[in-house]
């Protein structure tokens, strides 16, 4: 028998390993061998579901219990939705003595605030014979994810078919979680394990009830709340409070967690990364890119024109590549990406692209200038090979859009307000916003609040807020673009922009 301490996590319904992000190597780094298993009816079809019973689920998860608690001293045991479910029973089948129990997310009440359509119905469609094995339940925004950058991912990735978690579920499924549901409710006192219950207030699928019911019944228990996520609290906002917490709840320091010294990356490491950076931006996924960034990337596109300036984060990203996509009306690609060149401690990446102006396309093309670190992205500078024609673009197609946030395009009924009548001029603008018939785009409404920002507040602090969330980053980054810009000049331009929204006004 090994010495080591083991964990047993467990996914959730329709899911795979990534319902727990990246607890699987976050726990490896602190000394703890961990070990997961595919509940029945996954990773294939949601088809496959249909025969599938609550105690199959529990038999899977007790067999691999029983196998790999045979190898180590400690065996915790962690579970996310469904998946937090089946720890809470198994324990208490168990007896589980030989660690500790952690649930995350679990639904023992299916009444969040987004819960869908079934909630109330489902029990009586369960009566009607062939029906519940009929009908799906399809996965939907925010996919219990309040990270902008993350839905963004993952919705992507459902569009493009990719199987990291199933796109619905048969009714009949959920009915075996209102079964298993039943059995977790039953018989709690019997847990005698040390437990950690995480859950965020903003659950959309299971209230804080769910945690509280569980805190309540289990006698040596620890209740953990999130204010910054919604159902998927591994892959949200909170998910390095949630690895800490269960750091230190199997006594081991989150401090683990932290890189150390930038390690020496290899050949096959630095050809991976651009080797993936190139797919991205020739298929166009650019949410692909994402991930091979580090969390405090800086990017810096060159130029004097509306995309030019540094942005700072993954967050900070997401307003570049939105101001991209809106500025050309979604018709930039990228043609072509050239061999990578050594460029002293850092890596040129030439491509080539097309964006249509008007009747017109244009084709240009830039250098990336990438620096890695730690198996990630940590700076890019992006410089065109004709800065003049390229800024000239880009001020066109900023002006052709409406959208232009740090030109003079303005209207002339907006230049011509008095100065004496451009405060209430302004608040007016900013109460018909709340009135549009249709609400802006999200990239559209964060450059808004940057305009009245700068309007009402000047030039942005030099940093963030402390734990921003990713809106406010890619907020604060915004306006961190209008430095310098007079605040007469930033409710010109927020008028003028409500206008272009609404030419009525």
């Amino acid at each position: 028998m090994s010495t080591s301490t083991g964990a047993l996590l467990i996914h959730g319904l329709g899911g795979t390993q990534y319902d727990l992000g990246s607890l699987h190597k976050i726990l490896k780094r602190a000394g703890i061998e961990t070990h997961t298993l595919t509940l029945p009816g996954h990773g294939t079809t949601p088809e496959d579901l249909l025969p599938v019973r609550a105690e199959d689920w529990i038999d899977a998860v007790t067999a691999k219990y029983r196998e790999v608690a045979a190898r180590h001293d400690t065996l915790h045991v962690v579970g996310m939705c469904l998946g937090a479910l089946l720890p809470v029973e198994l324990c208490k089948r168990v007896e589980h003595r030989k660690g500790k129990l952690v649930s995350l997310a679990a639904p023992v009440f299916i009444d969040g605030w987004s819960t869908p359509w079934y909630r109330g119905l489902r029990n009586l469609v369960y009566r009607i014979p062939g029906l519940a094995a009929r009908m799906r339940v399809e996965e939907e925004e925010p996919y219990g994810i309040k990270n902008e950058l993350v839905r963004s991912i993952v919705k992507a990735k459902f569009e493009r078919g990719e199987n990291f978690h199933y796109r619905w579920v048969p009714l009949a499924c959920i009915r075996e979680v209102d079964r298993l549901r039943r059995f977790v409710q039953r018989g709690l006192s019997a847990i005698t394990c040390p437990s950690l219950i995480i859950h965020a207030h903003e659950d959309e699928l299971t209230s804080v009830r769910s945690a509280h019911f569980l805190n309540d019944a289990i006698a040596d228990s620890r209740l953990v709340l999130l204010d910054n996520s919604y159902h998927m609290i591994c892959v949200d906002n909170d998910r390095d409070r949630v690895a800490a917490d269960i750091l230190r709840f199997m006594d081991k320091s989150p401090d683990t967690t932290r890189p150390g010294r930038a390690a020496a990356m290899s050949g096959d490491e630095i050809e991976r990364i651009l080797d993936h950076y190139r797919e991205a931006l020739l298929s166009g996924q650019y949410e692909a890119l994402f991930p091979l960034f580090s969390e405090d990337v800086v990017w810096q596109e060159d130029g004097d024109n509306p995309l030019s300036g540094t942005y700072q984060g993954r967050g900070g990203l997401i307003d570049l590549f939105s101001r991209v996509m809106d500025y050309s009306r979604n018709t930039f690609t990228v043609d072509s990406v050239g061999q990578p060149a050594l460029a002293g401690r850092a890596i040129a990446v030439p491509l080539t692209f097309q964006v249509r102006d008007g009747a017109t396309i244009h084709r240009g093309a830039s250098t990336h200038t990438l620096r890695l670190r730690n198996n990630s992205i940590v700076k890019v500078t992006s410089q065109a090979a004709d800065p003049a024609a390229e800024d000239a673009l880009w001020r066109r197609l900023a002006v052709a859009s409406g959208l232009e946030p740090e030109g003079d395009a303005m209207d002339p009924a907006t230049l011509a307000i008095p100065a004496a009548e451009l405060e209430d001029a302004f608040e007016a603008a900013v109460i018909e916003l709340r009135a549009l018939p249709q609400a802006p785009s999200t990239s559209v409404a964060i450059r808004l609040h940057a305009y009245e920002r700068q309007a009402r507040q000047g030039d942005a602090p030099a940093q963030p807020p402390a734990a921003a969330t990713v809106r406010e980053q890619i907020e604060y980054t915004t306006w961190r673009l209008l430095a310098g810009l007079p605040a007469d000049q930033a409710r010109r331009r927020y008028i003028a922009l409500i206008r272009r929204l609404d030419p009525d006004t």
